[in-house]
């Protein structure tokens, strides 16, 4: 099993930006994949980013590409997001998870971590 844990939330105006980061605990099998996942107010969760074990296969949902950027380091067991240019409409709990299974936006992933708060006030 893997227990995950995100930082990095906080509040940002429009057009600024912000990190996320994820740390990843227990085992590295389970970390094949990682994705980020966000639930607005209101709002159904919706898939992010995900990446491969490897760093170099991504995959990006249309709301976020060119804004969004996923990156892992995998000796450090850290993944992480970096949001620019960052809208009101991003105000959402962001969450990291994780997977060995197939590496896609609409993949299972069994491993959650408790989410941090982004806030993007206009």
């Amino acid at each position: 099993q893997v227990q995950l844990a995100e930082s990095g939330g906080g509040s940002v105006q429009a057009g600024g930006s912000l990190r996320l980061s994820c740390e990843a605990s227990g085992s590295t099998s389970d970390t094949y994949c990682m994705g980020w996942f966000r639930q607005g107010p209101g709002k159904e969760r919706e898939g992010l980013a995900t990446i491969l074990i490897n760093g170099a296969s991504t995959d990006y949902a249309a709301s976020v590409k060119g804004r969004f950027t996923i990156s892992r380091d995998n000796a450090k067991k850290m993944l992480y997001l970096q949001m620019n240019s960052l809208k009101p409409e991003d105000t959402a709990m962001y969450y990291c998870a994780a997977t060995r299974f197939s590496c896609h936006l609409r993949a299972v992933f069994p491993y959650w971590g408790q989410g941090t708060q982004v806030t993007v006030s206009s």
